[in-house]
C-alpha cells in the first residue's frame, strides 16, 4: 500500500510528535525567559547536534537515523563537569528544559536543508530525538546539580555505570516510542513492532549511547576536544551504516526491476506485482511478521510469477488463479529454481510453496506451507479479480471471491486481514 497522510500521522505517530514539540516549545520558553547557563558550551553541543542532523542517514526497515546528533544529545544531558579553554574545571549548571532547548533548536537547524531540497522531515523522528534527550536530562540533570552525585568521582566506576544505566534506559524508552508510531503507521501489533525496534536499538544505538557517555566523561579532562575527538568513531560507523543502507537500496531495486520481466513480456499485467508485493506487506505487517520475515515475504510476492517466463503462451491477462493447479503448481517450481539460482532458498520456498491450497477437503490444514507462501496466495488471487481497478464494486467481488474459497482454498484468517486492509484503503481513496 503507497504510504498516505493518514499512515504518517496515525495514532501512535500523532503522540509522538505532539509530546515532542509540546516539550519543545516549553524548553525553548522556559531557556529564553532566563539567561543561557553556560552558552559557550551550549553552543558546542549544539553544533554538534545541528551536524548530526544534517548527516543523517536512512537505515533499512524505513528508519531515519541522526547517529552523531543523537549522541551529542545525550552527551550534553550527561555532562557533569567540564574543563574550559583556560584549564579550569567548571561544573555545569544547566537544567533539563536547557538541554531540551538546545537539542529542540540544533534539531530544526540541522533538519532544515533537507526540507529546503523537498526531503521529508520525518517529524516523529525528530520528535524521538527531542524526547531522549529530555528524557536522558530529566534522569541525571537533576542529580548532578543537585549535588546529589559528588560521592562519585568521574575517575570511578559509579559515575560511568549510572551515565550507562540512564542511556541504556533512554534507549529503550526510544524503541518503545519508535515501536508505538511504527504500529499506528503499518497497523501493526505493538508487541511484533517492539520487537523490531528492539532488535535495531542492538545495532547503532549502542554506538550512540556509548558515544554519548565517552564525551559526557571526557569532557573533564578535554574540554570542548571531546566533542571532535570521540565523535569521529562514530562518523565512521555511521559511513558504514549508510554504505550498508545504500547496498541494500540497490538490492531492492534490482528485485523490483526483475519483478517487472513478466510484464514487458507480455506475461502479466502492468503493475500486478507491485500490487501483489503491496498487499502481502500491508498483510504481513498486520499479522505480525517480523522484519526479516517481511524482506523475504516482499521479495517473493515481487517475484511470484517468474515462472511464467517457461511458458510458450502467456495465460490470459496473467491470472494464474484461473489455470489448472498442476499448471499453477509447474510455473512455481520453474519461479522457485530461477530465485534458488540467486541463493535466496527462503524465498524460493516461498514461492514454491504458494500454489498450495490451505487445505485438502476433509484433511486439517498442511502447518508446513510458509505464512508468506499463504499470504501471497491469497494477494495474487485478490489482484486477479480485481487488477488494478480502483471501483468499489470490482474491489468488493474480489474479496467475496476470496471468502467463498476461505478455508479450503485460501487462509481464513488471511483473508479476513486482507479484507480489512483493502476496506481501509477504500475509505482513504475515497
Amino acid at each position: 500500500m503507497r504510504r498516505t497522510w493518514v499512515d504518517e500521522f496515525s495514532g501512535g505517530s500523532v503522540l509522538v510528535i505532539a509530546g515532542g514539540l509540546l516539550l519543545a516549545v516549553a524548553g525553548i520558553a522556559a531557556t529564553a525567559s532566563q539567561p543561557v547557563m553556560q552558552p559557550q558550551i551550549a553552543l558546542a553541543f549544539g553544533a554538534l547536534i545541528a551536524l548530526g542532523e544534517l548527516v543523517r542517514v536512512n537505515l533499512p526497515g524505513d528508519r531515519s537515523a541522526a547517529p552523531l546528533g543523537a549522541a551529542g544529545g545525550l552527551a550534553y544531558a550527561l555532562l557533569g563537569d567540564f574543563r574550559n579553554l583556560d584549564g579550569t574545571i567548571i561544573s555545569t549548571t544547566y537544567g533539563v528544559l536547557q538541554v531540551v532547548a538546545v537539542s529542540a533548536i540544533a534539531i530544526l537547524v540541522g533538519a532544515v536543508p533537507h526540507m529546503a531540497v523537498g526531503q521529508s522531515p520525518r517529524l516523529e523522528s525528530l520528535a524521538r530525538r527531542v524526547l531522549i534527550a529530555g528524557f536522558a536530562a530529566l534522569l541525571f540533570r537533576p542529580l548532578y546539580t543537585g549535588g546529589y552525585l559528588d560521592g562519585l568521582p568521574g575517575r570511578g566506576w559509579q559515575l560511568p555505570a549510572l551515565m550507562l544505566a540512564i542511556v541504556l534506559f533512554s534507549g529503550l524508552v526510544d524503541a518503545l516510542l519508535a515501536a508505538l508510531a511504527r504500529s499506528g503507521r503499518e497497523h501493526s501489533p505493538f508487541t511484533s513492532a517492539a520487537r523490531d525496534e528492539f532488535g535495531a536499538l542492538l545495532g547503532i544505538g549502542s554506538a550512540i549511547g556509548a558515544t554519548g557517555v565517552l564525551i559526557a566523561l571526557a569532557a573533564v579532562a578535554m574540554g570542548y576536544w571531546a566533542l571532535p575527538l570521540f565523535a569521529l568513531p562514530l562518523v565512521v560507523a555511521q559511513f558504514s551504516f549508510r554504505r550498508y543502507a545504500g547496498i541494500r537500496a540497490t538490492y531492492d531495486q534490482t528485485i523490483q526491476a526483475l519483478s517487472r520481466v513478466t510484464e514487458v513480456g507480455g506475461y502479466t499485467e502492468t503493475g500486478h506485482s507491485q500490487r501483489v508485493a503491496q498487499l502481502s506487506v500491508a498483510v504481513g505487517h498486520e499479522m505480525g511478521l517480523s522484519e526479516d520475515d517481511i524482506k523475504d515475504l516482499k521479495y517473493a510476492a515481487l517475484m511470484h510469477d517468474i515462472g511464467q517466463l517457461s511458458l510458450t503462451d502467456p495465460i490470459s491477462s496473467g491470472a494464474t488463479t484461473l489455470i489448472a493447479r498442476d499448471e499453477q503448481r509447474r510455473i512455481a517450481t520453474y519461479g522457485a529454481e530461477v530465485i534458488r539460482q540467486s541463493g535466496m532458498d527462503r524465498v524460493a520456498h516461498i514461492v514454491e510453496q504458494q500454489t498450495e491450497p490451505f487445505r485438502r477437503p476433509g484433511l486439517p490444514f498442511d502447518a508446513n506451507i510458509p505464512v508468506a507462501s499463504r499470504i501471497i496466495r491469497v494477494a495474487n488471487a485478490y489482484d486477479d479479480f480485481a487488477g488494478g481497478s480502483m471501483e468499489s464494486v470490482t474491489r468488493l467481488y474480489a474479496l467475496d471471491r476470496l471468502r467463498e474459497g476461505a478455508s479450503d482454498e485460501y487462509d481464513p484468517f488471511v483473508v479476513d486481514i486482507m479484507s480489512r486492509v483493502v476496506e481501509r484503503t477504500m475509505l482513504v481513496d475515497v
